[in-house]
């Protein structure tokens, strides 16, 4: 039998404080439009899943914009925590207070974009999960990794959500997964290690979701494979950290660079020194970096597709 929280949804409307751009707040979250845990319906539904302490949950948002309203319904054993989060999710507690942003494109991008916000989901592993999966790769190899990790080891959502939405595996189903498994669907030795040894200490990371963001980093990394990018890849996710950028990122620097002095090469020290003004909002001056659609010069290939499963 069906149990009721799986077929009647908990539900809330929740009115932001300031202008919310449901699509551009949640894009952090999404791995490529095939990404089993996450949806965006013609109706501009945003249907998500999560592993929350509570349980499952899927997760349904809609702007309604005549009310300026997100109407949010939930289903699953972790519904109403779910619910509870909306808020931090939609950047409730995000503060662009004292950002100046110099003439030019970074300040034209914001203007465009007032209501993108920085997503907290109070989720670490949830977040450190994907983090790793992308390590040393394009996003190519690790949009097909994550699809078919979920899609082959996740479960059903919960609620009436589109039919190939998935929950990720929790770190027990992770853990037992077989080598030849985690070469079938393209994770390397290497990344897999680093995962597993995560997955021992699942419930320590995810208890990071309550310490400020220098304590939760620390965390992460006393784990071994998590370095500086990975943990800022998961605490700009878990935390909404606005002023940790992603360190050891392939093609960031350069795309800060350019935008900020308009020369096509940089390095992660150049970027640091470019972005060190905007304290405490390097971040979000990095999202609006990103969301610019600044392309950087070519001057050679770009790093090659690996298929892992071939070798």
């Amino acid at each position: 039998m069906t149990s009721a929280s799986a077929v009647l949804p908990a539900q809330r409307r929740y009115r932001p404080e300031q202008p919310l751009d449901l699509h551009v707040t949640l894009a952090t979250h999404i791995r490529g439009r095939r990404d089993p845990c996450h949806r965006i319906q013609p109706d501009g539904a945003h249907w998500r899943t999560w592993r929350t302490p509570m349980g499952p949950a899927t997760v349904r948002l809609v702007a309604d914009h005549a009310a300026g309203e997100i109407d949010a319904q939930a289903w699953g054993e972790g519904a109403q925590w779910a619910l509870d989060g909306v808020p931090a999710l939609l950047g409730a507690d995000d503060d662009w207070t004292g950002l100046e942003l110099p003439r030019g494109v970074l300040r034209d991008t914001r203007a465009g974009l007032p209501g993108l916000r920085l997503s907290r989901t109070g989720l670490v592993f949830e977040a450190l999960v994907p983090a790793i999966i992308e390590q040393l790769v394009t996003g190519v190899e690790a949009r097909r990794t994550w699809v078919a990790l979920v899609n082959g080891f996740g479960t059903s959502a919960p609620g009436p959500g589109p039919a190939e939405l998935r929950i990720l595996p929790s770190p027990v189903v992770l853990s037992a997964i077989t080598d030849w498994e985690w070469h079938r669907i393209g994770l390397d030795g290497r990344r897999r290690r680093y995962l597993l040894l995560a997955t021992q200490v699942a419930g320590r990371l995810d208890e990071a979701a309550g310490l400020d963001v220098d304590a939760a980093a620390t965390r992460l990394r006393s784990v071994v494979g998590i370095g500086q990018w990975t943990a800022a890849e998961t605490l700009q996710r878990s935390h909404g950290a606005a002023d940790l950028i992603s360190l050891g990122d392939y093609g960031l620097p350069n795309m800060v660079g350019y935008l900020l002095t308009g020369k096509p090469r940089s390095d992660d020290a150049a970027m640091v020194a470019l972005l060190e003004p905007y304290r405490p909002h390097r971040q979000r001056v990095v999202r609006l970096v990103e969301a610019s659609g600044v392309k950087v010069p070519r001057y050679g290939p770009r790093m090659a597709v690996r298929d892992y499963r071939a070798i």
